[in-house]
């Protein structure tokens, strides 16, 4: 098999902003997982660049103080919410879209039923939320969160 020329083309177009892409998803990213910390709905952050998160040492380890983190991180939501709750919250998303892939310049949520993926739930307690950050304005996407929190939440 082999890659077509546009496909080749794409990859080549895009490669030479790649850095600068990384680097602002990276600080989008950072941004929002503090705003999801002051959060009364966020009951765990999972971005390996915060301490106390799953895996942070290894990342501190791997990417030192200065490293980057791109732009995917979790946040667990409380479990007094339910599953069409949560789904709500990620329907109500206007900027983000739904979708399993990242890196990509629009940012997408996906929501995690735990419980019909694992037997054990005890180890992350709650509803799975993950964002992938895309290039646009923090402030932007803060904002569509509140909206959407509010709607689903209350």
């Amino acid at each position: 098999l082999g890659v077509g020329a546009n496909d080749v083309e794409a990859v080549l177009r895009a490669l030479p902003s790649m850095g600068l892409r990384y680097a602002a998803q990276d600080r989008t990213a950072r941004a929002l997982a503090q705003w999801w910390q002051k959060q009364a709905q966020c009951v765990q952050l999972l971005h390996p660049a915060f301490a106390g998160a799953p895996g942070h040492e290894h990342w501190q380890a791997v990417c030192g103080p200065a490293g980057a983190s791109a732009g995917l991180f979790s946040v667990m939501l409380d479990p007094r919410y339910s599953q069409a709750q949560v789904d709500a919250f990620c329907d109500g998303l206007r900027l983000f879209r739904l979708g399993y892939s990242w890196g990509g310049p629009v940012s997408l949520v996906v929501p995690y039923d735990l419980g019909a993926m694992r037997a054990d739930r005890s180890a992350l307690p709650g509803h799975l939320v993950r964002f992938s950050i895309g290039l646009e304005e923090t402030a932007a996407l803060v904002a569509d969160l509140g909206q959407a929190m509010a709607k689903a939440f209350g």
